[in-house]
């Protein structure tokens, strides 16, 4: 069986080929048909989407920065004496 990152994979290929078709001007086959081809395309991709299970497990951050990883405060640069710093005196 095909796995449902590879199927979403050619869904996006097979949504590009269409928008091809649909653009180029030298077959009337191919520009009658792309919109369907791209409906296809479309269609494949959302039920895969819906329906596909996922393939391994994914991270729990997924590769987004968390910012709750970081401690805003607790290390200071320099010293605070009050004074506003970068303007002119």
């Amino acid at each position: 069986m095909i796995s449902s990152t590879k199927l979403q994979r050619i869904a996006e290929i097979v949504m590009v080929l269409g928008i091809v078709a649909l653009c180029q001007p030298w077959s009337l086959f191919l520009h009658r048909y792309g919109l369907t081809v791209i409906i296809v395309g479309l269609l494949t991709f959302m039920f895969t989407g819906w329906f596909g299970k996922p393939d391994g497990k994914k991270e729990e951050n997924d590769g987004v920065f968390d910012v709750s990883d970081h401690h805003d405060g607790l290390k200071t640069v320099g010293h605070h004496d009050g004074r506003q710093h970068g303007g002119r005196s």
